[in-house]
């Protein structure tokens, strides 16, 4: 019954917790721009969880702070996910041809870690494109692998050689056919890609290369607010958990979505 329960509640709290996000900004008590108190001054009545580096309204700035990065990183996973997918149904399914070929550029892709990739891209692109191509480049390769071997546990079944003796092409096939069967996989993975997307747009804009001050962003958050976290710990905890709390609700409503459509399928 639990699981029934969390399986339910899992995505529609992560549902909320990105639209609140995205809406964050026409939600916030305060300008999250605007200096209203000595910088990093404790919770108070006015401020419940006090003043950032600037004296800013941390509630406010934690408010508005996460549409940027959350929207990054729903476009980056969902990117690497769709072409993630379309390799491993390609390789899946013409395993001897184009499989090799995608094994191989997925085996050179991996070779580099997301991080060090992410970080040279920066260096020519924006931070938000930045991050939309390393996770494809470094998440669509997994994705393509599981897919692919997924493909191969299903590609004998006996609703798909009757598809194919009905006269039905290869493309339609797997679109018709395999796709609706791999896609507890496909759901399940999402989570991953999401949660690798989030971690990535997190870690660029902590070294500088995503939103800049006076910008309201979760992640700018933690690196202004890490030398006054003794005075007011609320200002660096707050975005911390925050985030924190979206990668567990992505991986909890990915898994329970995952696990809905296995049983229907």
């Amino acid at each position: 019954m639990t699981r029934i329960r969390w399986g339910t509640v899992a995505p529609v709290a992560a549902v909320t917790v990105v639209g609140l996000a995205l809406l964050g900004r026409r939600l916030a008590p305060h300008d999250p721009e605007q200096p209203l108190a000595v910088p990093w001054s404790a919770p108070s009545g006015r401020l419940p969880l006090g003043a950032d580096a600037l004296g800013r309204d941390v509630l406010s700035r934690v408010v508005a702070g996460g549409a940027n990065l959350l929207g990054v990183a729903l476009a980056a996973a969902a990117a690497a996910l769709m072409i993630g997918v379309a390799l491993g149904l390609l390789a899946g399914w013409w395993p001897t041809r184009a499989g090799r070929v995608v094994h191989w550029l997925g085996d050179l892709l991996l070779a580099v870690p997301a991080l060090i990739l992410a970080l040279v891209l920066a260096v020519a692109l924006p931070g938000a494109a930045a991050v939309v191509v390393a996770s494809v480049l470094s998440g669509a390769p997994l994705t393509a692998r599981v897919v692919a071997a997924q493909c191969g546990t299903v590609r004998d079944s006996g609703y798909l050689h009757a598809a194919v003796e009905r006269g039905e092409g290869g493309p339609a096939v797997v679109v018709r056919e395999l796709l609706p069967a791999l896609s507890g996989l496909v759901a399940a993975d999402a989570g991953l890609r999401l949660i690798t997307a989030l971690q990535l747009a997190t870690m660029l804009a902590v070294l500088g290369f995503g939103p800049q001050p006076p910008d309201a962003d979760w992640a700018l958050m933690l690196s202004e607010n890490l030398p006054g976290a003794a005075l007011n710990p609320a200002a660096l905890l707050a975005p911390a958990v925050l985030l924190a709390l979206c990668a567990l609700l992505f991986a909890a409503a990915a898994r329970a979505a995952g696990r809905r459509l296995e049983g229907v399928a």
